[in-house]
């Protein structure tokens, strides 16, 4: 997967879809949803770009697991977690790493370990708690697959997945290579030793009465870890909620004070280097104290030590006459793209694409290149948008300012897929070079306006000041015939609209026989009005409506610039010629 091309893929995807959902049957309007989603900014933010230098490797002593052994060496992170939750006292902490830091196995094989010591002794001993169905569904599958893979703890350890769902042939009553126990009945009869769950259903198996054989099992020294991952989606009420349940749950199981190692979770509460609040936070939501070193953060290599004694041998950036070939759009597949750029970008290309070599050389030739170093140093740890990447670029490397906008994204894309693509090999496996990441954001269509003029903008009304406002109405669609038109409300004897968007969506729901329609007049529907639709003149400053024959300006403000004929037509006409048809 190349995150530059999947984002790019994802834009026009959304782009199509929305095209297709909304088609214009007006003439007046049929571009305007092409202007708006290419203007820049207005729809979509980015894509942003990350790439991220390795984590320190940490060091483990060998005979640290008796259970299993690890089957990669373990990051620095990973070997603090390790010390703090192994071992006969585990201490309560917070692994606060990024995505793909490995935060799962930080206190998965502490509680492997535990389990597997403990063999034998019924009850729960670990809980993990997820916010959503998915997640611990995935993670299931991952701890299946870690105990079958071991001799030691397939048969001695044994884990099961509560959510809803989980019954009649579907369910699993035994253990499984990429399954847990899920069978309720088999859960409730036979407690597995680490039990994967979320919030709303662990507040159901306290309470119900058919699955309190679920903790019988379990004295007070018993339950030894209580894990929330994602423990920054916790907050406000749902973590006032989350604080209670564990409360009770203590209460339940008669835990005595301080015998629960609580572990939190999370991505993006690690970022600031004062972990007070972090820990107080975690404090208010397990009851339990956080030391000072409580916090484990990820730790990463310096560029330095990353780049060890590489040289730079490429200088070369491909020109603007490549720009065909630097179009993803241009090869028949991933592979055949991959080749072509690796080609421009050195000069040579790949011997055996089907195999994993060439991806490790790529690895070793990305660091001898001077674009690479120069993009390392410009994101440093940081996330910046592809333009504003380029427009960076440009000041460094006066060859990467000849081409024009479109030429350096094309570059940027085509760097960004081979860093993406290259690997590195740790033993038999091969694990990604760097970790690149391309985030596309999107805004959510709602509270959209246009103004009234003769080549009408699409905007967010978040966005406009009060001023701008007062020259924008609302869109309406139809989503039969695909006409498009403006929306405000007016009271019959007004000779002007009202812009106030809260007003109209009020009166829109309460079906109000002041909400009112106005669709640009198309001269192909003559001179002679409708019924009910009344071809006047609407003035786009000030939204006086002007009646005549021949209105050269506003007959409020006097402006000619913005003068739009229209036809108007109100809810309260549409209402009476129904009612008038229907009898």
């Amino acid at each position: 997967m190349l995150p530059s091309i999947l984002s790019a893929q994802v834009r026009q995807g959304i782009e199509d879809f929305l095209r297709t959902t909304f088609p214009v049957t007006t003439p007046f309007f049929h571009e305007i949803f092409d202007r708006f989603l290419k203007t820049p900014e207005a729809l979509f933010r980015g894509p942003y770009l990350s790439i991220r230098l390795p984590f320190q490797q940490g060091e483990v002593e060998a005979d640290r697991f008796s259970g299993f052994t690890l089957p990669f060496p373990p990051y620095r992170h990973q070997a603090q977690a390790f010390e703090r939750l192994g071992g006969p006292a585990p201490r309560p902490t917070i692994v606060a790493t990024g995505t793909g830091s490995g935060k799962t196995e930080s206190f998965l094989y502490p509680i492997l370990e535990h389990c597997y010591r403990q063999r034998g002794v019924p009850g729960i001993k670990a809980l993990i708690i997820y916010p959503m169905n998915a997640l611990a569904n995935d993670q299931a599958r991952r701890l299946a697959r870690m105990i079958y893979q071991s001799p030691n703890l397939r048969g001695n350890v044994t884990a099961g997945l509560y959510v809803g769902g989980q019954q009649g042939e579907s369910a699993s009553g035994a253990m499984l290579p990429e399954q847990l126990i899920t069978d309720k009945n088999t859960l409730r009869l036979a407690p597995p030793d680490i039990l994967l769950t979320n919030y709303k259903m662990l507040d159901y198996l306290l309470i119900r009465p058919a699955d309190l054989p679920l903790w019988q099992q379990n004295r007070p020294e018993t339950l030894r870890y209580l894990v929330v991952d994602e423990l920054h989606t916790f907050d406000g009420a749902q973590g006032t909620d989350l604080a209670c349940l564990i409360r009770r749950l203590k209460a339940r199981l008669r835990t005595p004070p301080g015998q629960l190692c609580c572990v939190g979770t999370s991505a993006t509460l690690g970022d600031s280097d004062d972990s007070g609040r972090l820990r107080e936070y975690a404090r208010q939501i397990f009851g339990e104290r956080f030391e000072a070193d409580a916090v484990i953060r990820e730790a990463l290599l310096s560029p330095e030590a990353f780049y060890g004694e590489s040289e730079v041998r490429y200088h070369q950036i491909p020109p603007p006459e490549t720009l065909a070939q630097l179009r993803p759009e241009s090869y028949p597949g991933i592979i055949e793209y991959l080749q072509a750029q690796h080609l421009l970008w050195f000069g040579e290309g790949v011997s055996d694409p089907q195999g994993g070599d060439w991806q490790v050389v790529l690895g070793d030739r990305l660091k001898q290149m001077n674009f690479f170093l120069r993009v390392i140093a410009l994101l440093d740890r940081r996330t910046r948008s592809l333009p504003e990447l380029g427009e960076r670029l440009a000041q460094q490397l006066p060859e990467f300012t000849v081409g024009e906008e479109q030429y350096r994204q094309a570059v940027l894309q085509s760097f960004v897929s081979l860093v993406a693509a290259a690997r590195v090999r740790e033993g038999e496996r091969l694990r990604p070079f760097l970790d690149v990441r391309m985030q596309l954001w999107l805004r959510e269509l709602r509270r959209l306006v246009a103004d009234v003029k003769a080549l009408p903008e699409i905007r967010f009304s978040d966005d406009l000041s009060a001023e701008q406002l007062a020259r924008h109405l609302p869109l309406v669609h139809c989503r039969e015939c695909g006409a498009l038109g403006w929306g405000a409300t007016r009271r019959n004897q007004d000779h002007y609209l009202n812009a106030d968007l809260q007003h109209f969506y009020q009166s829109f729901f309460n079906r109000s026989p002041t909400v009112t329609y106005i669709f640009p007049h198309d001269p192909d529907e003559g001179e002679k009005p409708v019924e009910g639709r009344y071809r006047q003149h609407l003035c786009g400053h000030c939204l006086h409506i002007s009646s005549g024959e021949a209105v050269e300006s506003c007959l409020n403000c006097g402006a000619n610039d913005r003068l739009l004929a229209v036809r108007i037509e109100n809810q309260r006409i549409r209402r009476e010629n129904s009612l008038q048809g229907s009898r």
